[in-house]
C-alpha cells in the first residue's frame, strides 16, 4: 500500500511506462524512415523503404535509500514509528526515480544517434508562446501532454498571463506539473520514458542490526533496482533556460 501509495502521489512516475524485464533491457526506435508513394499502374515498383533503428540500452542500477534507528526505539514496538520510516524511505526512493526521468529528458541529444532518443529544444525563457512552439515540435504519438517546470517558473508564467489580462490558459491546456530543479522546462508526453523495475515496482528493505551494534543502532535501508531511459521520439520536448547574451 505504501508503494503504490508513492508512485500515484508522484506525478512523473505514475505517467511513465514501466517493463519488468529481468536483466538489461533493449529497446528499438525509429531513427528514420523513408515514406509510402503511389504506385501507378504499368510504372516501375516504388523504392524499397529505407528504414533504419537505433537501440536504447537499459542497465538498472539499485536506488537506494538508508536510516539509522535506536534500538531503544525499536523495542517500543511502535508500528506507527515503523510505518512512517518505511513511507519515508519509499517515497524518497521514488522521488529520485522521478528526478532521473527529468535528468535523462534535459541531457537527451537534440539529434538522435544510433543509440540515444533526440529530445528537441526550443531557446527560452519559458514562456507562454514557447510552449505552443515546443508543443508544435511533438510527434502524432505523443497525446497526454504535460509541462514540468519549477516552481518559480510556473509561477513566472501565471504573473505574466494575469499582467497581460490573458484570456486564455498560458499553458496550452497541458497538465501542470512544479518540479523543483528543473532546468526551463518539459513539454509532452512521459510516456516516451520507459522505466524497466527487474524486481518489481515495491522498494524492498533490509534491516541490519550488526554493524553498528556497538552503538546500540540499527540500519534500515530502502533499495530499488531500476533502469530509466526516454526511449519514445518525438514525445518529448525541452525549453532551455534564457542564454546569458
Amino acid at each position: 500500500g505504501l508503494v503504490k501509495t508513492a508512485w500515484d502521489r508522484e506525478g512523473i512516475t505514475r505517467r511513465v511506462r514501466k517493463a519488468y524485464i529481468k536483466g538489461n533491457l533493449k529497446v528499438g526506435f525509429e531513427l528514420s524512415s523513408t515514406g509510402a508513394g503511389i504506385h501507378e499502374e504499368g510504372t516501375d515498383a516504388p523504392a524499397e523503404e529505407t528504414l533504419l533503428l537505433g537501440i536504447v540500452e537499459m542497465v538498472p542500477k539499485m536506488l537506494k535509500k538508508w536510516v539509522t534507528v535506536s534500538d531503544e526505539v525499536l523495542a517500543l514496538g511502535s508500528e506507527e514509528f515503523l510505518n512512517y520510516v518505511y513511507d519515508e524511505i519509499t517515497y524518497k526512493i521514488v522521488e529520485y526515480a522521478a528526478d532521473l526521468v527529468i535528468a535523462k529528458i534535459q541531457a537527451a541529444p537534440e539529434t538522435p544517434t544510433s543509440s540515444a532518443v533526440a529530445v528537441p529544444a526550443v531557446e527560452g525563457p519559458v514562456d507562454a508562446g514557447k510552449i505552443i512552439d515546443a508543443i508544435a515540435l511533438l510527434g502524432d504519438g505523443a497525446r497526454d501532454l504535460v509541462f514540468i517546470a519549477s516552481g518559480t517558473t510556473i509561477a513566472t508564467i501565471k504573473k505574466a498571463a494575469l499582467n497581460a489580462s490573458y484570456q486564455y490558459d498560458p499553458f496550452a491546456g497541458l497538465t501542470v506539473i512544479q518540479k523543483a530543479g528543473v532546468d526551463g522546462a518539459i513539454v509532452g508526453d512521459l510516456a516516451g520514458v520507459q522505466a524497466n523495475l527487474p524486481e518489481g515496482d515495491a522498494v524492498r528493505f533490509k534491516f541490519d542490526d550488526l554493524s553498528l551494534a556497538e552503538k546500540d543502532l540499527v540500519k534500515i535501508v530502502g533499495r530499488l533496482y531500476a533502469a530509466i531511459e526516454v526511449v519514445g521520439p518525438g514525445m518529448l520536448v525541452n525549453i532551455t533556460e534564457e542564454s546569458e547574451s
